[in-house]
C-alpha cells in the first residue's frame, strides 16, 4: 500500500487518508509519495476515458486506501459544477492552446480541486474514524479563498478561515469571499501580503496542532497533497483533447506553460510527467516578483527582494510552498530540510549544481511583467477575439518571448487560470478601453467592449451582502484562530 512521507523526514509515514487529513507534516514538512513507482500508469489507456474516468484513476493511484469511495467522490465533486461537459476545455490559439480551467463555482482553476478535496476529506475522515471537529485554515493571494469556501460551505463538522491580503487582490476576489454565507466559513484579511499569510498558518500549524480539544487543524491550501493530485488530471485531459483533436498522435511529447506563485499548479504536471505522460517541458510562468525564475536559472532562492503587487495578484508571492516536493524528489529529505531551514533563518538557500542541472531537464524560469501582459491581452484579443485574464497573459507572454529566441518546435498548452472578469479594471486597462473605480461598472463595461458573456457567479456579486468584516494584524493570526477554537468547543458542549 502507498505510504506518505514528510519532506523532511522519510521516517514520518503517513496513510494517504491520514495525509489528507493532516495536511502539513508537524516537522513543518509536505507529505509526498514515498515511492514513485507506486503511481505509475498506462497513460495510453488513461486518455481513451473521459475527464470523470481519468480523475477516479488518478485519484485511486494516490489514494488507494479509498478506492471504494472515489467512484462516489469524483461523481459528487465534478457532476453539475462546471460550465463545459469536459470540465477544463481545449482551446486552439495560434499554434498554441488554451487549457480553460476557470469554468466552475467560482471562477478560478482552483475549483477543480476544492470541489474535490471536501469529499476527500471527508471519505478520509470516516476512514480514519476521526470525530474531531476539522478546523482548516487557508491562506489566500486571491482565488483560493473563495474556492476553499465554497467548497467547505456547509460540510458537517467541518470549519474554514481563510486569511488574506487586504490590500493586493481585486475587488472581485475580495467580495467572493466575504459574502458567503454559509456559517461554517469565515474570510480575515490581515495587513500583510501572501507571504505573510502562509507563514503565519504554517506557525500556527506548528504551534496548535494536537493542542486543541477535540478540534483538529487541517490545511486547504496546494501543501495539502489532497488539493494538489485532482490539478494531475486536467495534464492528461489536455493532452487526450489534443489526441482527440488530431494535433498530435499517441506517444508525442508536448510542453505546458503555467502562471505559477505557489509552484502547487505546476508541480501537478510534474507528477503527471512521472506517472507516464509525455512531458517535454514545464515553462514556469512568473511576474514581476519572479524569485521561481531566478532560483530555475541559477539554483539560489532569495526571498529578501522587493515584493511587487502587480496585475496578475495571484502570483504575488515570494515563497513558493510546493517547490519544497520537487526539492525532496531531486535533493533528498536531508538537503531539502537543510534549504527549509535555510529559508526560514536567512531567507534564501542555495541547492548543487547537479542537484540544479536534474531539475533543469524539466523546468524552465521564464517571466513577464504588466506591460507584457497587458500587450498579451490586447493582441490576442484584437487578433482571435480570445479574452485571457491577468495571469494567463502573464504565462502567454512569458512563453512567446521565450518561444521567440529558442523555436521551440513542440505543441505547448498554457493553462488559463483564472476567468478575465476577476479582473475587469486591469484587462478593460489592456484593451485600452475606459475604465472606473468601480469593478461593478467594469464588469457590465467589459461586457459590452467584447462581447463576451460574463460568468453568472459574478453578475450579481456586488449586490450579496457581506458577511466577513474582520481585518487583523499578522501578530494576532494564531489569537484569531484560539478565539474560533474556543467558539467550536463552546458550541459542541452546547449541542
Amino acid at each position: 500500500m502507498l505510504t506518505y512521507i514528510s519532506t523532511r523526514d522519510e521516517n514520518l509515514k503517513l496513510t494517504p487518508a491520514e495525509a489528507i487529513i493532516q495536511g502539513l507534516a508537524v516537522n513543518g514538512g509536505l507529505f509526498v509519495p514515498s515511492n514513485l513507482e507506486d503511481i505509475k500508469v498506462d497513460y495510453k489507456n488513461i486518455i481513451q476515458k473521459d475527464y470523470l474516468d481519468i480523475a477516479e484513476e488518478i485519484f485511486t493511484k494516490f489514494f488507494p486506501d479509498l478506492a471504494r469511495e472515489i467512484p462516489t467522490i469524483v461523481k459528487n465533486s465534478y457532476t453539475n459544477k462546471f460550465s463545459d461537459e469536459s470540465i477544463t476545455p481545449l482551446i486552439k490559439l495560434n499554434n498554441n492552446y488554451i487549457l480553460e480551467l476557470f469554468l466552475g463555482p467560482t471562477c478560478a482553476f482552483k475549483d477543480v480541486a476544492l470541489s474535490a478535496l471536501p469529499n476527500l476529506m471527508m471519505a478520509a475522515i470516516k476512514k480514519a474514524n476521526i470525530r474531531d471537529h476539522i478546523l482548516i485554515l487557508t491562506a489566500t493571494s486571491g482565488d483560493t479563498g473563495s474556492a476553499a469556501m465554497k467548497g467547505f460551505s456547509n460540510v458537517p463538522n467541518t470549519s474554514i478561515i481563510t486569511f488574506y491580503p487586504d490590500d493586493g487582490i481585486s475587488d472581485i476576489q475580495r467580495l467572493q469571499m466575504t459574502t458567503q454565507e454559509a456559517t461554517n466559513v469565515t474570510a480575515c484579511a490581515i495587513k500583510g501580503n501572501f507571504d505573510v499569510a502562509q507563514s503565519g498558518v504554517k506557525e500556527i500549524f506548528k504551534s496548535l496542532k494536537g493542542l486543541n480539544n477535540g478540534v483538529m487543524l487541517s490545511s486547504a491550501n496546494s501543501i495539502n497533497i489532497g488539493r494538489l493530485v485532482p490539478q494531475i488530471v486536467y495534464y492528461f485531459s489536455a493532452y487526450k483533447q489534443l489526441v482527440d483533436n488530431s494535433e498530435i498522435k499517441i506517444g508525442d511529447e508536448i510542453t505546458f506553460t503555467v502562471p505559477t506563485g505557489n509552484f502547487g499548479n505546476i508541480m501537478a504536471g510534474w507528477f503527471a510527467m512521472k506517472m507516464g505522460l509525455p512531458i517535454k517541458k514545464l515553462y514556469c510562468a512568473s511576474n514581476k516578483n519572479n524569485v521561481l525564475t531566478e532560483f530555475l536559472k541559477t539554483g539560489h532562492y532569495n526571498k529578501n527582494r522587493g515584493f511587487f503587487k502587480t496585475s496578475s495578484p495571484s502570483m504575488d508571492i515570494l515563497v513558493s510552498s510546493n517547490l519544497e516536493r520537487l526539492l525532496y524528489y531531486i535533493c533528498g529529505s536531508e538537503n531539502t530540510a537543510k534549504y527549509m531551514n535555510d529559508l526560514a533563518n536567512t531567507g534564501e538557500y542555495q541547492i548543487e549544481k547537479e542537484e540544479l542541472e536534474k531539475i533543469q531537464e524539466i523546468f524552465v524560469g521564464i517571466c513577464s511583467n504588466d506591460n507584457d501582459g497587458a500587450s498579451a491581452i490586447d493582441n490576442v484579443f484584437q487578433a482571435n477575439s480570445y479574452l485571457m485574464d491577468t495571469h494567463t497573459a502573464i504565462a502567454y507572454a512569458s512563453y512567446k518571448n521565450y518561444q521567440d529566441d529558442n523555436n521551440s518546435c513542440y505543441k505547448n498548452v498554457i493553462l488559463a487560470t483564472a476567468s478575465p472578469y476577476k479582473f475587469p479594471y486591469s484587462v478593460l486597462e489592456a484593451l485600452k478601453q475606459d475604465y472606473s473605480l468601480d469593478d461593478k461598472q467594469n464588469l457590465i463595461e467589459l461586457q459590452e467592449v467584447t462581447n463576451s458573456a460574463m460568468p453568472e457567479q459574478l453578475s450579481k456579486i456586488f449586490e450579496k451582502k457581506i458577511y466577513s468584516k474582520d481585518v487583523i494584524h499578522p501578530e494576532n493570526m494564531r489569537k484569531y484562530v484560539e478565539d474560533k477554537i474556543a467558539e467550536i468547543c463552546n458550541n459542541n458542549v452546547n449541542k
